[in-house]
Parts: C-alpha cells; sequence; structure tokens
C-alpha cells in the first residue's frame, strides 16, 4: 500500500556530495518512519539514516558527521544529503518506509523502493 521512488544517486570523487531524494505514495499516513540503507558488493545490507515523523533521527556510526537525513511531511518525501563521501560509501542506496497496522499490536511492515546506485571514485 506503499510505492517508494528514489532520484539522485551517481559518480562523485571521493570528497564530493550526493543527494537523494526518496518519494512516497499510498497509505502515508500510517507511516512511522522514513529511512535509507545501503548494500555494497559481498555484504549485508545495513541501516544509514532513519527520520521518524517527529524528526527524530538515528544514524549509523559510518556516517555520523558527514551524512544528514531530513524529511518534507506535508510532500511525503526523505532526503539524504551525503558529504564528504569515500570510496566506502559505494553502494546501492534504498529507500525504507515502516509501515504501522492499526491493530492493536500496532505490527510494522517494511516497504522498499528498487534502489539507486551510488559510485565514489577514489
Amino acid at each position: 500500500q506503499v510505492q517508494l521512488v528514489e532520484s539522485g544517486g551517481g559518480l562523485v570523487q571521493a570528497g564530493g556530495s550526493l543527494r537523494l531524494s526518496c518519494a512516497a505514495s499510498g497509505s502515508t499516513s500510517n507511516i512511522n518512519a522514513l529511512g535509507w540503507y545501503r548494500q555494497a558488493p559481498g555484504k549485508q545490507r545495513e541501516l544509514v539514516a532513519t527520520i521518524s515523523t517527529g524528526g527524530t533521527t538515528n544514524y549509523a556510526d559510518s556516517v555520523k558527521g558527514r551524512f544528514t537525513i531530513s524529511r518534507d511531511n506535508a510532500k511525503n518525501i526523505v532526503f539524504l544529503q551525503m558529504n564528504s563521501l569515500k570510496p566506502d560509501d559505494t553502494a546501492v542506496y534504498y529507500c525504507n518506509a515502516k509501515w504501522v497496522s492499526r491493530r492493536y499490536d500496532r505490527a510494522t511492515t517494511d516497504y522498499w523502493g528498487q534502489g539507486t546506485q551510488v559510485t565514489v571514485s577514489s
């Protein structure tokens, strides 16, 4: 019931910046939080950053001080500003939405975008 569309990926040199965007549509009123995950070749998918409807943010230790997540609640868009990029940041970045059921147990369902490639050259 939630669709996610990502944009902004590309190729950048080490030390450069990129800004990712993700637009959510569908049953957006039940989304509790939006975030970004990434997966590099040969590695497991890992959390990058999340932001709640109220604005509470969470970051992976590897990106603290370099990445900033923000959200436009009126337009249901989440952004990821990436600065001081490193070759180790190279990965496919996925937009994530946590959809909360109206059931008493408030069960959560994860929705994912198609992913956007970020490549950082040295």
